[in-house]
């Protein structure tokens, strides 16, 4: 990121060193409060230090040296949850993430973690973001699971024992899966002729935990006319280090990356947050001259699956109903970040037999945003607990959401409750009907 510089008139340094650019972003704010009914952490709690023209002020305030890093400071600018809805609400386009981002980054150098706090980051920062790693951490439940005997302990009570945030990453690992996802070959050609070529982005997480849906992408972009390369020396997208203030970790990601990628027409990943961290490449290497422009192309490629799949005309290959009732949730970073709200939509309703019903507050964060979800648990299931009550005004008893953390989230949050619900990826709808059932 960049060194510190000067604020305009007193000639000093900006409090915490942050970056000029992103304290200029904060300086849009006209403190309208369009965004208030925008931002869940507001409608929640009704405390302007959880809003995003409030945090602007703190942020401003840090910036200026007005305030300090005080633990009350801290708490209301960690709450967020970085969902960026306030930006599509926002008209004055406050780019309010980037202020955000580099505030945190700042904080993160001079804070001192708690023994729990320092534990799930190196969960974060040495697990989550290692597919192997996250297959042995989860092989002891993989195999409770094939022998039928996990269900037991989660009867059991059990895990009411453990802490919090470990309870809640219990409760998310999916009822069933492999007990060893095997990775997507490097290349899988087009079914027919090809007429472009795609480069695929599984994600850490994503290639583990929803190793099906990628599958099934890569499957679909084949029968669509796309040569697929994978490459296998592709790393995380960073995100988990870059919204947990790891800036120059993420950075390198960033490189590594863009290297790992060959020519390709465009860049497809069915994991929004992913999609929305990779679009970010070229803010994040601004200041780098060997990267700047090679990062600019690369998030000019890089699309959502549902983006790729519409482009490549899916829509004439949807032969097979399915008869479902569907409604849609927007995950955050694909409805704000990457301002995709329309391609999964049209490609729902395009299937044969499928009704696609309205989810009222549908781009309204459902709680997970990311490893938010581990480290403010409370607030994401009261966040989780009012998608649901939307969810279940619609009476559709299949959610389609086109993230694998919101998937995961909103699951294991209605399994608690025993409220059934289906959540699918669009793409496994999709499968289904250009496929048939498998």
């Amino acid at each position: 990121m960049s060194s510190t510089l000067p604020v305009v008139g007193n000639g000093g340094p900006l409090g915490l060193g942050i970056d000029r650019r992103a304290y200029e972003r904060g300086l849009g704010c006209v403190h309208c409060g369009l965004c208030l009914p925008a931002c869940p952490t507001y409608t929640q709690t009704g405390h302007e230090g959880e809003s995003p023209r409030g945090r602007i002020q703190l942020m401003l305030g840090l910036a200026e040296r007005k305030i300090e890093p005080t633990p009350s400071v801290r708490a209301h600018l960690d709450l967020c949850l970085d969902c960026r809805g306030c930006e599509t609400a926002c008209p004055s386009g406050v780019v309010y993430h980037e202020l955000l981002e580099d505030t945190r980054g700042r904080l993160a150098a001079t804070e001192r973690k708690s023994g729990p706090d320092r534990l799930m980051r190196r969960l974060f920062f040495h697990v989550l973001v290692h597919p192997t790693r996250l297959k042995v951490a989860l092989l002891p439940a993989r195999l409770l699971q094939k022998l039928g005997v996990y269900g037991l302990f989660r009867r059991s009570g059990l895990t009411r024992l453990l802490p919090p945030r470990l309870r809640k990453m219990e409760q998310m690992l999916p009822p069933t899966g492999r007990l060893w996802p095997a990775r997507l070959p490097p290349q899988v050609m087009a079914a027919g002729k090809a007429t472009r070529t795609v480069g695929f982005f599984p994600g850490c997480i994503g290639s583990v935990l929803s190793d099906d849906v990628n599958r099934m992408a890569v499957e679909l972009l084949a029968a669509a006319g796309a040569n697929v390369v994978i490459p296998p020396t592709q790393t995380c997208c960073g995100a988990i280090h870059h919204h947990n203030g790891a800036h120059r970790p993420a950075a390198d990601m960033a490189r590594h990356n863009i290297d790992a990628f060959p020519a390709v027409d465009a860049i497809a990943t069915t994991v929004a947050g992913c999609g929305a961290m990779l679009r970010e490449y070229d803010f994040l290497l601004r200041d780098d001259a060997r990267y700047a422009a090679r990062s600019r192309d690369f998030v000019r490629k890089t699309r959502d699956i549902t983006e790729v799949l519409l482009d490549l005309g899916l829509e004439s290959r949807l032969k097979h109903p399915v008869n479902e009732t569907v409604t849609y949730h927007d995950a955050c970073h694909l409805a704000h970040a990457q301002k995709v709200t329309a391609a999964p939509r049209k490609l729902l309703a395009a299937i044969p037999g499928l009704l696609l019903v309205p989810l009222p507050e549908s781009d309204m964060c459902c709680g997970a945003a990311g490893t938010y979800n581990l480290q403010h648990p409370e607030m994401a299931t009261q966040l989780a607990d009012r998608k649901l009550r939307n969810i279940a005004s619609t009476s559709a008893p299949v959610l389609a959401a086109g993230n694998v953390g919101c998937s995961m989230h909103i699951a294991s949050e209605a399994r608690t409750r025993n409220q059934p619900l289906r959540v699918v990826h669009p793409v496994e709808l999709l499968h289904r009907s250009v496929f048939g059932p498998c």
